[in-house]
């Protein structure tokens, strides 16, 4: 019974909705940062796959169908861009240097922790585009000679810090222009942070969204230039 289940791709979807409605419940419902809808539910699955010992290719043939939505997803972004058009155009050149120096810190961060560490090459190709949002990072550690899963993990350790911890660094470092928390934001914790920087405000998610690009763009140009 359990193998006619997970055999067919509405196993994977069907869980992946679940486990995420269960996450927006809790938010809702404890309104606390740490239950993150999409934290819980990479909780909820991996819990799931491992307690009735399900392979995680049988999750992925629903999975992949998810993740054809990620790039039409990125892509709304574009409108709170649009609406947000002439602050955007206003800040342009402070959200591209805010972006690039963000971009290089990320990148720099990583290979010095990494080699004081002892890290081989391979997982350090891996985890350096991890601020970058996946279609790019996917790219750039595959032709770094890195591991795919672990880039998607670290993007996904990286993107929920971000979204969870995005507000409480912000009071913290009592960063009061938008335009720098945008800037922050998205170039640290790409879309899944740029989801949290919309819920401060269109115009912070809208400089969030540019900053994503940004950094995907300055970060790849970089990886290339320097790493291959």
């Amino acid at each position: 019974m359990k193998a006619i289940i997970t055999e067919t791709p509405l196993f994977g979807i069907t869980l992946t909705i679940i486990s995420f409605a269960a996450g927006v419940y809790l938010n809702k419902k404890t309104r606390k940062a740490i239950f993150n809808p999409l934290l819980v539910a990479e909780i909820l699955i991996i819990s799931v796959l491992i307690v009735f010992r399900i392979p995680f290719s049988a999750y992925d043939k629903g999975g992949t169908f998810i993740n054809m939505f990620l790039g039409p997803v990125t892509a709304l972004l574009a409108y709170s861009v649009y609406r947000e058009r002439k602050l955007v155009l206003h800040h342009l050149a402070s959200i591209a240097a805010g972006t690039f120096a963000g971009s290089i810190a990320s990148l720099v961060t990583i290979l010095l922790i990494c080699r004081a560490l002892g890290i081989d090459e391979t997982l350090t190709s891996s985890l350096m585009p991890k601020s970058v949002t996946t279609p790019i990072a996917v790219a750039i550690s595959e032709t770094l000679g890195g591991i795919r899963s672990i880039t998607v993990t670290a993007l996904l350790f990286t993107g929920v810090a971000g979204n969870i911890l995005a507000p409480l660094m912000i009071k913290i470092f009592a960063v009061r222009s938008r335009v720098a928390q945008g800037v922050a934001i998205g170039t640290a914790s790409h879309v899944v942070g740029t989801s949290k920087a919309l819920e401060l405000g269109e115009d912070i998610g809208a400089i969030s969204s540019i900053a994503l690009s940004f950094s995907g763009i300055i970060t790849a140009i970089v990886a290339m230039v320097f790493f291959v």
